[in-house]
């Protein structure tokens, strides 16, 4: 089925959202233009890139002509694109402000993948650009919308565990790439934290429906290892939540590939190892009477992702996974490296209320 809607096309087929997605590097290639051929809302309609020759052997070989492959010169073009309705940033993090900034001016809605910018105020300028704007902005959080993350989170928040107690996250990798723009401090914002760990972070945050009142954090820079001149090598945190629950995270980019996010209650544990792979996420939850894995289908998380965005497209409601959610993992980033600096707990602005940064939830198959 093509990508590119044309007249004669069924309502239904008609009516889902067009992506312009910028930047064809892995992640595009391999995940989101194959996630938007088996969408129920959205498509790609148009790509945007700096080698041509790239753009457009892509554009022919997913039913897109040469005319829908734009450079990043003219990537202000797209605004006569009426079937282009939405833009997807997929850039080094540094790049994101500029993009989602000329993307709102067009008056084209903004996907935006993690994390939204390199600091907190870079990502608050991005969420004030859009919201001027009236364009709708989300920061692409592909683990809120998957079905084991929110069974996780419904064990967690149900009761099943009894009080919750401790959560402890890990996502770790070997980035082994000395000119890999994630080791560049003025295109990443840092080392693994923005990066995987991140995942870690925010998937916390969802799971508990909170935010965190105190943040303390260390981090190791190898001296002599060419790869971390300029970011982190490993980091480690520790939130405090309201309530006393104390969560751990640990990321790296010096570990063998680990993803995990264990919740420890008083009656009960969740296991998600992995937790952040974009495919075979395995869930176990123990409620003290035995383990149990239920069975949920495994989606593409980042078709999941851009549906639910071009359903908030159509219905002008605020997606689950705003610019805000994105702006509250930057304050609490901005806080861990202030805490690794000064070797001192950093408190936070105090927010009250579930899933204050949240918008619309999502649609999630499996879930009852």
């Amino acid at each position: 089925m093509p990508l590119k809607p044309e007249i004669d096309h069924p309502e239904s087929e008609r009516r889902r959202v067009g992506y312009a997605i910028v930047g064809i590097g892995e992640l595009t290639a391999g995940e989101l233009i194959p996630a938007a051929r088996t969408s129920d809302h959205a498509y790609v309609a148009a790509l945007v890139t700096s080698e041509k020759d790239k753009g457009v052997a892509f554009a022919r070989a997913y039913d897109l002509t040469e005319e829908d492959v734009y450079s990043y010169e003219d990537f202000e073009r797209l605004k006569e694109r009426e079937d282009v309705e939405a833009v997807y940033i997929v850039l080094p993090n540094s790049l994101h402000r500029e993009y989602v900034e000329r993307a709102a001016r067009m008056g084209k809605h903004v996907l935006c993948e993690k994390p939204l910018g390199v600091n907190a105020g870079d990502a608050q300028a991005m969420v004030d650009a859009c919201r001027e704007a009236g364009v709708l902005l989300m920061t692409a959080y592909r683990c809120q919308y998957t079905p084991q993350h929110w069974a996780a989170r419904d064990a967690v928040q149900g009761g099943k565990l009894g009080p919750v107690k401790l959560v402890d996250a890990i996502h770790g990798q070997v980035e082994d790439d000395p000119e890999a723009w994630r080791l560049k401090r003025d295109l990443a914002g840092g080392g693994p934290l923005p990066d995987v760990g991140i995942y870690c972070l925010n998937t916390i945050r969802f799971v508990l429906g909170q935010e965190p009142e105190w943040v303390f954090a260390a981090l190791h820079q190898p001296q002599g290892d060419e790869r971390f001149r300029e970011v982190e090598e490993s980091l480690s945190f520790m939130l405090g939540f309201p309530g006393g629950v104390i969560a751990n995270g640990l990321t790296s980019y010096g570990t063998q590939k680990t993803a995990t996010l264990r919740v420890l209650g008083e009656k009960g544990t969740v296991l998600m190892d992995p937790a952040y792979t974009y495919q075979g996420l395995e869930l176990t939850i123990s409620d003290g009477e035995g383990d149990f894995q239920p069975k949920l289908p495994d989606e593409d998380q980042f078709g999941l992702e851009m549906d639910h965005f071009a359903q908030r497209v159509r219905d002008g409601k605020e997606p689950w996974t705003p610019g805000e959610e994105g702006v509250q993992d930057h304050r609490i980033m901005d806080a861990m490296y202030e805490s690794a600096r000064t070797g001192q707990v950093v408190r936070l602005e105090r927010v009250e209320g579930k899933d204050a940064f949240r918008g619309t939830e999502p649609q999630v198959p499996g879930r009852k």
